[in-house]
């Protein structure tokens, strides 16, 4: 992947960092300080709201854990049944309009949809391709034939959908695939021949949102008809994991599709493609976030039962260090989920308010937050696999055993790393977009970069400590901030045009900002839990925060130092190095007695309980 910014990236005025009132746009949280009674939180959820999330994790626990084996198996019509009695509950029309078949909820509800099913392995996957890929793009760029044609019966689960993008020559380089469109000589059929691999869903969809190239170089969307003349479909691959997935690869020979079946513009396939990735990586991030509730809930279970020198398990410390550490990031990366999700929600009635269509809406919203949603794709795939690994360590040698669901989790958790774009793609994103907003005049980085690199210069202050709730850990999360923007700015300044090139620093200064948004997200919510409730009755979760912001710290202080040596040397390296460790100092904290008394608390309740 290669970056795209150029020397426009300049100085701006420096602007302040005051509490916001608003919905930050798009990369602002890390030039302003947020508001942590208007961020919005899990605890914030409405009646509705939790009400859909537990009838997702009733479908689990009824229709898809029971026969879990049967599916990894690929019973024919299993799959299939199953998504369609998913669409009968109205699982499958949450964010869909009801003109067209859909309850038109809410997108925070939409996302729940999406935690609330994840734990359901290969049926996840499956359900995840068909309300997204598999039905957005229809939803989003079809024509209003197009959408009364096949969004009813998408969000009933009478069709299937599927989505075909990557080839064998073309994964992360979307824009290289070489499936061809051209026009017949009557007008009335477009031609497709190519191939599409790895195709979610393609063993038994109806719908198929298929990407080729009309006359060689216009990047275009059709949607292609199971039956189509010249459509084939190739035998099922066997993966490493979600194995219950249908996944095959699909043949276009000379394969008719009819002109009026041309999704959105010719030569605007990019739009289609890339503006569904940014909902596709958040709505990841929501259904890792319910996989690892699933799977952590699951590892205490066994650690209670499971007795080693006449005890169980659960009592070991260093157990107990598992089992808190996996609640703690997945505290953490819910926090910063909804914080995000709330935003996009904000937007989206903001865009239509102003006029714009729901479709545009939602779009607008979602490409407003690109970076975040970037950003919350790895830490929720990453978290999923930390916690299954985990998991599977505590198990032991039961969780190399495929009794064990355990083991399951942990090979169906790999492919989150590299769905919705790989998630080196994804950090270079991060750092890509911000680069980009600040050169639009969206984003005013340099500013604040600039006013780092002079404090640098300054002897830091000494005074009275400000003694109000969470105080430190504010000034901590403002000191993240400045090592970011000293760290980019001086890289930016150093290397301009050949910063493209060096993706090791892009993918530190991504790791920053990833740990940065985190760790502010996560504290916002308990100062806002706090203020509710009293810290004492938030005890753990204020455990929760400062540990994840203690390790954060740490984090970026490795990132950083690694960029660092990478581009700077002799006494701006020096420089930049005392700086790094003036903003990454911490108080001392007894994160083993917090560990010690989060476990406890999971062992009290059986399960995940924030």
């Amino acid at each position: 992947m290669k970056l795209t910014f150029t020397n426009q990236f300049l100085f701006t005025p420096l602007q302040g960092m005051g509490v916001t009132n608003t919905s930050l746009k798009g990369g602002e949280w890390l030039i302003k300080e947020s508001n942590a009674f208007e961020t919005f939180t899990p605890e914030d959820f409405n009646e509705e709201q939790v009400m859909v999330k537990e009838m997702c994790l009733q479908f689990l626990q009824t229709e898809v854990t029971p026969i879990v084996d049967r599916i990894d198996k690929l019973e024919p019509g299993l799959m299939p049944s199953l998504i369609e009695k998913a669409g009968e509950q109205g699982l499958l029309g949450a964010s869909i309009p009801e003109e067209f078949g859909g309850l038109g909820k809410d997108f925070i509800t939409a996302t729940l949809v999406n935690e609330g099913l994840g734990g359901g392995f290969s049926f996840s996957v499956a359900v995840a391709a068909h309300t997204g890929i598999g039905t957005l793009p229809i939803l989003y760029f079809g024509t209003e034939e197009q959408k009364k044609k096949y969004i009813p019966k998408l969000a009933s689960g009478e069709w299937k959908g599927s989505y075909g993008l990557t080839e064998p020559n073309s994964g992360s380089d979307a824009l290289s695939a070489k499936t061809s469109a051209v026009l017949s000589a009557d007008g009335k059929h477009y031609i497709l021949n190519g191939q599409k691999c790895w195709i979610t869903n393609g063993g038994f969809a109806d719908i198929y949102t298929v990407f080729a190239k009309i006359d060689g170089d216009k990047f275009s969307c059709f949607i292609v008809e199971r039956g189509m003349e010249g459509f084939t479909q190739g035998p099922e691959e066997h993966k490493m994991g979600i194995k219950g997935s249908s996944t095959v690869q699909l043949y276009f020979q000379d394969c008719k599709v009819p002109v009026e079946n041309l999704l959105g513009e010719v030569g605007k396939g990019h739009i289609i493609a890339f503006n569904i990735l940014n909902i596709g990586r958040l709505k990841l991030c929501a259904a890792t976030a319910g996989a690892s509730k699933m799977a952590l809930t699951d590892t205490i279970e066994y650690a209670k039962t499971r007795e080693q020198f006449k005890t169980a398990i659960a009592n070991f410390g260093a157990i107990k260090y598992k089992l808190a550490e996996s609640a703690v990031r997945i505290f953490a990366c819910e926090s910063a989920l909804y914080r995000t999700g709330k935003w996009i929600d904000d937007k989206e009635i903001a865009l239509q308010e102003s006029g714009k269509p729901f479709n545009e809406a939602l779009l607008g919203a979602a490409e407003e937050y690109a970076i975040e949603c970037a950003i919350l794709k790895v830490h929720g795939s990453e978290l999923l696999n930390y916690v299954v690994d985990e998991g599977v360590q505590v198990h032991g040698g039961n969780g190399f055993s495929d009794e064990y669901m355990i083991t399951r989790a942990y090979r169906d958790s790999r492919i989150n790393r590299i769905f919705e774009g790989t998630n080196e793609i994804n950090r270079l994103l991060i750092v890509d977009m911000m680069l980009k907003r600040a050169m639009k005049g969206k984003l005013d980085l340099m500013g604040p970069a600039m006013a780092v690199s002079k404090e640098l210069l300054s002897i830091p202050e000494f005074g009275n400590e400000d003694e109000t709730p969470f105080a430190n850990e504010k000034k901590t999360i403002l000191n993240l901030k400045k090592s970011i923007l000293m760290v980019a700015g001086a890289a930016v300044q150093k290397l301009m045009m050949k910063l493209s090139d060096e993706q090791e620093i892009l993918m530190n200064v991504a790791d920053m900002a990833i740990e940065t948004f985190v760790a502010e997200s996560t504290l916002l919510r308990v100062i806002k839990l706090s203020d509710k409730n009293g810290e004492a009755a938030v005890q753990n979760q204020i455990d929760l925060m400062r540990i994840y912001l203690n390790d954060a710290v740490d984090k970026v202080n490795k990132a950083g130092k690694e960029a660092i040596n990478a581009f700077a040397e002799g006494d701006e390296q020096r420089m930049m190095l005392l700086g790094l460790k003036r903003f990454t100092k911490t108080a001392p904290f007894n994160s083993k007695d917090a560990r010690r008394r989060i476990a406890d608390k999971l062992i009290a309740e059986n399960k995940y309980c924030w």
